[in-house]
C-alpha cells in the first residue's frame, strides 16, 4: 500500500448541456482513487451504503484500488444532485442527501497505517485531524478542502493545514482562505501555515504549484469536447499524489511533472460523465496524452531574437 485516500464515495445525479446521468459513481475519494491507480497502490477508505453496487467495488479493484478500508453500513450511499450551464465552469448544487456520510468516522485498517503517502481528500477537517492522528506519520501529506470548511470549520481546517505537507485549492478557496486577492500572495500565506507545498487548481486554465521558495506554472490540456467537469480536481489530486508517489524525493521539478500528469488524468475525465472515461485508459492514452501538453507548453530556443527595443 503506497498511497491512503480518505474521502467521499457517492452516487451522483448531474446534468450538463451534453446530457445527464443518474445515480453515478462519484465522490472525491473515487475519482481520486482511480486516477491515483494508474501510478500507483491506492487505498480507499470512505463510507457507502446497501444501495452502493457490487459493481463500483469490482470496478475500484480492478484498477489496483484497495477497498479494505470501504466500509459499508445500513442506510443509503452520499448522494448528490447538480447540473452544469453552458460554459461548465461552476456546478449548481439541487440536493445534496449526506445520508451514511453525516456520521462517517474514518476506520483506518491495519494495512493502511504505515502507508508512505496519505491523501486527505474533500471532509470535515476535524475527521481529517482524526485519520492524521490514526495513522503512523506518512512521508508525505497532502490535503483538499473547499468553501464550506473554510466558512465553518476553520480553526480546525488551519490546524490541520498545519500538520500537512502540502495543500491543494482551487483558486476561488485559495483566496477566500487567505484573504489575498493575488494567487501567488495566497499560496505564500498557506505556506506561511507550515505546508512546503501548495497547488493552486485553476480549471481550463491551468494550475499553480509551489515548492518552498521555488513555483511553476503549468498549462491545462485544451479539452475540444466537455462533457462532465464533475470529479476533474479530485483526478487531478489523484494523479498528481499517484505520480509524486513514484519519486525519490520531492522538488519543484518532480511536483511539476507530477501536476502535469494530474491535468493529463483530469483531461480525460471531464470527457464523458462520471467515471466513464477514467476507468477506461490505457497506458499509451495516458503517454501520449502527456506528451502532447509536454509539446503544446514548451518554449523553444530558435533562431529568433527578442530584444527590448524592439530593434
Amino acid at each position: 500500500m503506497d498511497v491512503v485516500i480518505v474521502g467521499s464515495v457517492a452516487l451522483d445525479d448531474v446534468k450538463t448541456p451534453e446530457g445527464e446521468v443518474k445515480d453515478a459513481l462519484g465522490g472525491s475519494a473515487v475519482y481520486a482513487s482511480l486516477s491515483a491507480g494508474y501510478f500507483t497502490s491506492p487505498g480507499i477508505v470512505g463510507v457507502v451504503g446497501e444501495d452502493f453496487s457490487d459493481a463500483h467495488v469490482a470496478l475500484l479493484e480492478k484498477h489496483g484500488v484497495s477497498s479494505v478500508g470501504l466500509e459499508r453500513t445500513q442506510g443509503k450511499t452520499f448522494h448528490w444532485e447538480g447540473y452544469y450551464e453552458k460554459e461548465m465552469g461552476t456546478a449548481f448544487t439541487v440536493d445534496t442527501q449526506l445520508n451514511v456520510f453525516a456520521v462517517f468516522s474514518p476506520k483506518i485498517p491495519g494495512k493502511y497505517k504505515d502507508a508512505p503517502f496519505l491523501f486527505l481528500a474533500n471532509i470535515d477537517p476535524e475527521l481529517q485531524l482524526e485519520v492524521l492522528d490514526a495513522m503512523d506519520r506518512p512521508r508525505f501529506v497532502m490535503l483538499d478542502t473547499m468553501n464550506l470548511w473554510i466558512d465553518i470549520k476553520r480553526a480546525a481546517l488551519l490546524e490541520v493545514i498545519k500538520r500537512v505537507d502540502m495543500v491543494v485549492v482551487n483558486d476561488a478557496e485559495a483566496r477566500q482562505l487567505s484573504g489575498q486577492s493575488n494567487l501567488i500572495s495566497a499560496a505564500r500565506w498557506i505556506q506561511a501555515l507550515g505546508p512546503k507545498g501548495v497547488a493552486v487548481k485553476k480549471g481550463e486554465h491551468g494550475a499553480l504549484v509551489f515548492w518552498e521558495t521555488a513555483m511553476g506554472v503549468l498549462p491545462a490540456f485544451p479539452v475540444v469536447a466537455v462533457k462532465d467537469p464533475t470529479g476533474a480536481g479530485d483526478t487531478f489530486a489523484g494523479g498528481l499524489i499517484g505520480a509524486l508517489a513514484q519519486q525519490n524525493e520531492i522538488t519543484i521539478d518532480t511536483l511539476k511533472t507530477a501536476a502535469s500528469v494530474g491535468t493529463v488524468m483530469a483531461s480525460f475525465t471531464v470527457e464523458d460523465f462520471s467515471v466513464n472515461r477514467l476507468a477506461g485508459l490505457t497506458e499509451n492514452d495516458i503517454g501520449d496524452r502527456h506528451k502532447k501538453l509536454k509539446q503544446i507548453s514548451e518554449i523553444r530556443d530558435s533562431a529568433l531574437t527578442i530584444s527590448c527595443s524592439g530593434k
